[in-house]
C-alpha cells in the first residue's frame, strides 16, 4: 500500500492507497485543494470541517452540472443516431463548373508557353 500526502486549503494529509493509484489520489486531492483555496480566499480562514464541507458542496455542484449537460449531449446523440438529419451538400452550378475548367486549362496552357519560353 502507498503512502499520498497532499495538502488541503491549509491543512496536510496523508492517506493510504492501492499501488499504482496514487496519481488519481493525488489528482483528486488537487482539485478538492483547488476548491478550498477559493474559499479561503473569498472567506478567510475557517474551521477544517467546515472548508472540507463547503469545498466538497463546490465539487457536488459541479459534477451534478456537468453529469446533466452528458446527459443532454448523450440524449442528443441518441436522437441523431436514431433519426440522422438530411444533410444538403451545395451543388456547384455547371456553368461555374464550366468556367472553372477553362480557367484551369488557360492556366496550364500559360505555364506551358512560358516554360517553353524559359526552355528555348
Amino acid at each position: 500500500m502507498a503512502e499520498v500526502e497532499f495538502t488541503i486549503g491549509h491543512k496536510e494529509y496523508s492517506l493510504g492507497t492501492q499501488d499504482g493509484e496514487e496519481k488519481q489520489l493525488q489528482r483528486a486531492a488537487e482539485i478538492l485543494d483547488g476548491e478550498a483555496r477559493q474559499i479561503i480566499e473569498q472567506a478567510g480562514r475557517m474551521p477544517e470541517p467546515r472548508l472540507l464541507l463547503l469545498a466538497g458542496l463546490m465539487l457536488a455542484d459541479r459534477f451534478a452540472s456537468m453529469e446533466a449537460r452528458a446527459e443532454k449531449a448523450e440524449r442528443l446523440a441518441n436522437r441523431l443516431q436514431s433519426n440522422p438529419t438530411r444533410v444538403e451538400v451545395p451543388v456547384i452550378p455547371s456553368d461555374l463548373k464550366e468556367a472553372m475548367a477553362e480557367l484551369a486549362a488557360r492556366a496550364e496552357s500559360l505555364a506551358e508557353r512560358l516554360e517553353d519560353q524559359q526552355n528555348g
